[in-house]
Formats: C-alpha cells, structure tokens, sequence
C-alpha cells in the first residue's frame, strides 16, 4: 500500500512567483490498484509521481510504502522498489548499447556492482523468452543497437525492463503519449497484460480519456493539486469520457477560460 500523508509542495519558496502546488494533500493506493490519473497541465500529475519516486523532495509530509517511511529515501534506493516508464521512450533505454545488453543491466537492477561480466550468457534464453511476449520480433534481434528501434519499440522494452525484477509499484508517467495512436494501443494492451498478470500496484497518468476510461480501477482527476474525481471499482466502471470532459469545462469556466 502506498500513502501520501499531508503532503506540502512550493516551488520558488521565497519569491514573487511562489507557488504551493500541494497543500495537506492525502492519497492511499492499496495494494493491486490501478490508478488512470488525468488533468490539465499544471494540475500536479507528474510532480505527484516525482514525490512519489524522489526525483523531488517534499516540504513537509510523508510518503509510506506499506508501513516504512521513505520520505527521506534517496531515489536511487527507491527504484529497487519502483519501476517507471516515462513519456520520452529514450529515457527508459540506453541507445548505444544492444538489446542484450539492456536486458541485462535491467536483470541487475539493485544488485551490487562487480568486476564480473554484465551481461550472464546463461540468461540469454532468458531474455529471449521475456522479448517473446511482447511479440515484435526483438527477441531475434540481441546484437541490435536499441538507438536503431521505433519509439514504440523502445517503449515496450522501457515497460518490459522496468518490471523485470521484483517491485511493488509501476509507475507510467505518460508512457504512450509520444507514440501514433497505433503503437500507442499497442503498448497500453502490453501494460494491461503485465500489470495482470505480474498483479502489479500501478499509477498512470495520462492525457488519453479512452485510456483513462478502459484501463485500470480507479481514476484520479487533479487540479490545482487537489483530487477533484475519485472513482473505484464499480463507480469508475460508470464512468465515461463525456463526463470527464464535463469536469474539465466546469473548471475552464471556474478559471475564467
């Protein structure tokens, strides 16, 4: 179970341009969730998955995973925990090294560095089997350079290494929204398919409805740094796109757009 408690974030603290984005802000996501969160830009999506992972720091707050406190946890300590998908899929793959060699250095995650070889050749069927199931070919394709692949190629191998080894939260910040609207159906049935069957606790935010409308249990819609659509289960089963479009007009029209 994750929980945000309380949570308090400024950014340019002590400026003219001081902005608090989150003020005692509270979120649970118990354990085999699949949270869609959506809103407009500025409504505190992404910044909540940095807190979540580290990338930023809190200003008072904390964050619990089941039970232990990793407020002060640096990120690197908290990525044996989390894996992460971002929205660039260059960010989520080392270009200049191949297929195996990524599929590797993911397999590695967490473990201590040695002067042994990085890549265990014991593995490689390995490897060959986990490429298999998403089902574009790379499992043939080891020696290639992952800088050569399409994005959404990179993006299925991004989501394939980044729940590799054992963790207990997915986090997919945007992960299809710089792909075709093809390619990026394709790598939202692969999520769909690894968070069921590895039975992954998952936060996605998006800017895609339908997405947001057909994957996952519950749906989050942000403003302002505050939940202002909350929907589990057989409420978030009802819900649909023409309603959170009649929130977003609501607040455009609060907001004076």
């Amino acid at each position: 179970m994750l929980e945000l408690k309380n949570i308090n974030k400024y950014y340019n603290t002590g400026t003219v341009n001081e902005m608090c984005l989150f003020e005692d802000f509270n979120l649970t996501v118990h354990d085999g969730q699949f949270v869609s969160v959506v809103g407009s830009n500025g409504s505190g999506k992404t910044s909540m998955l940095n807190l979540i992972c580290g990338s930023i720091p809190l200003d008072s707050g904390s964050i619990l995973i089941n039970g232990t406190n990793i407020t002060k946890m640096p990120e690197y300590k908290r990525q044996r925990r989390i894996g992460r998908v971002y929205q660039n899929p260059a960010m989520g793959t080392c270009p200049n090294m191949t297929i195996l060699e990524n599929m590797a250095l993911a397999d590695n995650k967490g473990k201590a560095f040695n002067l042994l070889p990085g890549t265990n050749r014991a593995r490689i069927d390995f490897y060959r089997d986990q490429l298999k199931t998403l089902g574009l070919g790379l499992e043939d394709k080891l020696q290639v350079k992952v800088g050569v692949l399409s994005g959404g190629q990179r993006q299925a191998m991004a989501l394939l290494m980044s729940t590799m080894t054992p963790i207990e939260f997915l986090i997919l910040d945007e992960h299809t929204a710089a792909l075709d609207p093809k390619t990026a159906d394709t790598i939202m049935e692969l999520t769909d398919k690894i968070v069921r069957e590895k039975h992954l606790t998952t936060i996605m935010v998006t800017h895609n409805l339908r997405f947001a409308v057909d994957y996952g249990n519950r749906i989050l819609m942000m403003h302002q740094g505050h939940a202002v659509l909350d929907k589990g289960d057989e409420e978030k089963e009802s819900i649909k796109i023409e309603d959170i479009l009649q929130i977003f007009t609501e607040i455009s029209i609060e907001c004076g757009n």
